[in-house]
């Protein structure tokens, strides 16, 4: 491939990036007047779990596709996936199937998101150079997180949330276009070992089985959510048994053997369970609590996109004086912030201090994903690199996958709670509260009662996020300590 060519395909594949991070704070920022037209605050976790959880259970199912019938196509596919789903998401009329469509998009994102890191390998063999691209894909994914909740609260201001989803669309295509002319791509080589199907599938059922548990707790018959939960512990029990003896595991059993992976797994874990809890309620607080328009209430991700790429930055000149775990505490610390401040902020706080907290949380966010994405790669053996990149992103995915619907089910018992302390209010009243348009049309008498509702759920939330961070504080401080000792 010529220069010219390499550069058209680079851009094709950032505008993955592009996609991604508009869709992750536009939607967040349009998720009020979601709720609020189709009547599904109580479902509120679901569009963002839904999406996360086809994330998180179709990567490593892509990379296996690629390796099959090549990096080019699998990405174009997945591309077409999470165009058609986005599609139907905006011409959803009913919180059911935009869930559905929503999920639907969220396979295609899986492999739209993680396989161009496997193509940038193939375009860019010297790693100095390789790192200049990957330096331009947190720069794109910056300024499309910068830009989404803009865009998302002027669709949803002048136009209708639907647009918010329609917006992918185009640029989708285009990737895929471009991908399709000005990539010539290696032949895919020859696979020996069989495609892992039933281990496939079991991880498909674990992960669909024990998030419907967690998110129909509260919503249905008790029995239903331990139906659910069991057959999410015999998916597991079956995932570990064929995994052993696969050829081609989907999740191979080495990768936990190593115990300084096995510590940057859960600190991925912890962190971005913690993360998903500002990007998906901070709108909701603005906009729930200090009655402003979806357009700010999408601006408190702004803060958390500049300083995103400047925690990123930060590493690298952090490395020349700290080690690893020294540098993480520092970033862990400094999100770590972010929540201590949502914790201590009053229902009626001013706006400016959710973005400090935003500005706190995105340099942190930042500067812990570079050094543990580095770190992964250090500590995995050589031959296990890929495959332990795309665990760590899979990972990620399935923290934020659970963790949000865990957070969804504080949020609807703290509703159920206060509701059933005010007969007066009903969820549908807590439904238009979060949107500008429609709370004029409460009671106005009872606007602090129900502030005060969301405000108990919200509030807990952050107090949940507040403790992950805290345990991954912890964990990393006695890492560091002995990482100190074997110095």
């Amino acid at each position: 491939m010529t220069k010219r060519n390499v550069m058209i395909v680079t851009i094709a594949l950032l505008l993955s990036n592009v996609m991604s991070g508009i869709d992750g704070t536009i939607v967040n920022t349009a998720l009020p007047a979601i709720i609020a037209d189709l009547h599904g605050l109580q479902l509120m976790a679901w569009i963002v779990a839904v999406f996360l959880l086809g994330t998180a259970v179709s990567t490593l199912l892509w990379s296996k596709f690629g390796e099959r019938v090549g990096n080019k196509t699998a990405y174009q596919w997945a591309t077409l996936v999470f165009v058609v789903g986005s599609l139907l998401q905006g011409l959803a009329p009913n919180i059911w199937l935009l869930i559905l469509t929503r999920g639907l998009a969220g396979i295609g994102n899986g492999g739209m998101i993680s396989l161009p890191y496997i193509i940038f390998a193939q375009l860019y063999p010297k790693v100095r150079e390789r790192m200049k691209a990957l330096a331009l894909v947190s720069a794109f994914y910056s300024f499309a997180t910068i830009i989404g909740p803009l865009i998302g609260g002027f669709l949803v201001d002048y136009l209708s949330w639907h647009w918010v989803f329609y917006i992918n669309v185009p640029i989708g295509l285009l990737s895929a276009a471009m991908v399709q002319v000005f990539y010539r791509a290696q032949r895919p080589s020859p696979r020996q070992a069989p495609l892992d199907r039933r281990g496939a599938l079991l991880l498909v059922g674990l992960l669909v089985s024990l998030l419907g548990g967690l998110e129909l707790i509260g919503l249905t018959h008790l029995w239903v959510v331990a139906l659910l939960l069991g057959l999410a512990l015999a998916c597991g029990a079956g995932l570990i048994m064929t995994e052993r003896t696969a050829l081609d595991p989907v999740v191979p059993a080495r990768l936990f053997r190593n115990h300084r992976l096995v510590l940057d797994f859960v600190l991925f874990t912890l962190i971005w369970g913690a993360f998903v809890s500002f990007l998906t309620y901070a709108p909701m607080w603005a906009q729930g609590l200090l009655g402003t328009s979806a357009l700010l209430g999408g601006a408190t991700q702004i803060p958390a996109a500049f300083t995103n790429f400047g925690g990123s930055e930060a590493v690298p000149v952090l490395r020349r004086r700290f080690s690893p775990h020294q540098t993480l505490t520092i970033a862990i610390v400094i999100l770590t912030l972010s929540f201590v401040v949502m914790r201590l902020l009053s229902p009626t706080a001013p706006f400016w201090l959710l973005l400090v907290a935003g500005a706190f949380e995105g340099f942190g966010n930042g500067a812990c994903f570079n050094e543990l994405q580095v770190k992964v790669q250090v500590d995995a053996d050589p031959a296990d690199i890929p495959v332990a990149t795309s665990f760590s992103f899979l990972i990620r995915m399935l923290s934020q996958t659970f963790t949000t619907a865990i957070f969804g089910l504080v949020m609807n018992q703290h509703l159920a709670a206060g509701i059933a302390k005010h007969p007066q209010i009903t969820m549908n009243m807590m439904n238009k509260l979060s949107d500008a348009t429609q709370v004029g049309q409460l009671p106005h008498a009872w606007l602090p009662t129900m502030r005060s509702i969301l405000y108990s759920g919200l509030h807990a939330i952050m107090l949940l996020a507040l403790i992950l961070m805290l345990i991954a504080l912890i964990l990393n401080l006695l890492a560091q300590w002995r990482e100190q000792r074997l110095a």
